[in-house]
């Protein structure tokens, strides 16, 4: 069951001209996320990624459209029952959002201070949750005396304190440098694996979803412009938007531009192939290349791992007879998607 339901989800924001037309920042979005998912949603700057969370933890109203929480429309709730369910909804951020004048461990018992916890369970609360991001140490520290780092592992430890069910990250590496990175998307991997906690991660780096990421939906213009598992995504986006991002990391088709400089390199046909190791493993495909008549190199491209699986996309260059040439590819199109490259107009 998906504990995050929306269906056409709407948010227009007022012309600051009179009498404009409205700014749609998020335009008929209807994705469904799975408990237990950690699921990436990613987009540009201006894509509606971070207006969509806030209207997932309702600090702003939807337009038109519908947002179930764990079965709850929580667009057709007034105030006092939307507290009741942002409980259930943690939030850390970019920039930390810490109190400066609150030591960490009363950063961390804030929001059950709110909620009106008692101390006793908040201080017990609190000793259990900086065990857990590995901060017991700094527990009377302040926060200008935090690295980057820290100051995240805070910014969870509060979001955990009231055990919700789900975990909105906005941006939540973009300030850190890339070995912090990678030690506050292991701690997050820890919180969905240890807690069972939905985690909804919004960024504009496709390494932090390939990293921890179960499933991602791919924004543009305040449009899901294609969504899914993050190994089919991965090894075979369908939009642009999407395979813009996925070549920041993993190496595809050559451009425009770099095929024009393999071009200037390697004057025989170039073909790549899309290589899933759950159905045909690389040497395969060179076997099937190779063969009388035929030789075969490879110029372009790389195998990617994900999830325990082996993708790629690999660009060969082939010499031989155009007759050769094609009974080589017509081999390998029996096991793996392949495609000619066209010679760069001069």
């Amino acid at each position: 069951m998906a504990i995050i339901a929306m269906r056409d989800v709407v948010k227009e924001y007022p012309s600051p001209k009179r009498g404009g037309d409205p700014t749609r920042a998020v335009d008929g979005v209807s994705l469904d996320i799975e408990a237990g998912d950690i699921y990436g949603v990613i987009g540009y700057s201006g894509a509606g990624k971070s207006t969509l969370v806030r209207l997932i933890n309702a600090l702003e109203p939807t337009t038109s459209g519908s947002i179930e929480i764990d079965g709850t429309d929580i667009t057709r709730l007034g105030e006092s029952k939307l507290q009741a369910v942002r409980t259930d909804i943690g939030m850390i951020f970019q920039q930390f959002n810490l109190f400066n004048s609150r030591n960490v461990a009363a950063n961390v018992a804030f929001p059950m201070k709110i909620a009106k916890v008692d101390k006793a369970k908040r201080d017990k609360r609190v000793a259990e949750l900086l065990d857990f991001v590995g901060l017991s140490d700094r527990a009377t520290s302040f926060p200008d005396q935090l690295s980057g780092g820290q100051k995240q592992r805070v910014g969870i430890a509060r979001a955990l304190s009231t055990s919700p069910k789900i975990l909105l990250a906005d941006e939540a590496t973009s300030a850190l440098d890339p070995q912090t990175t990678a030690d506050v998307l292991d701690l997050l991997q820890l919180v969905n694996r240890e807690f069972g906690i939905t985690i909804v991660v919004i960024t504009h780096e496709m390494d932090v979803i390939k990293r921890i990421g179960t499933k991602v939906a791919v924004m543009e213009h305040g449009k899901v412009v294609e969504h899914g598992d993050v190994f089919s995504i991965f090894s075979n986006p369908r939009h642009r938007a999407t395979a813009r991002f996925v070549s920041t990391i993993i190496a595809g088709t050559p451009s425009d531009r770099e095929l024009e400089e393999l071009r200037t390199r390697h004057r025989g046909t170039l073909v790549t192939v899309s290589v899933d190791d759950h159905q045909t493993a690389p040497h395969e495909v060179l076997s099937r290349l190779i063969g009388p008549g035929t030789q075969a190199q490879l110029v372009y491209g790389g195998m990617n791992e994900l999830g325990g699986r082996s993708f790629g996309h690999l660009t060969f260059e082939l010499l031989g007879e155009d007759a050769k040439v094609r009974e080589s590819i017509a081999q390998v199109a029996q096991i793996a998607s392949i495609k000619t490259l066209e010679e760069v107009a001069e």
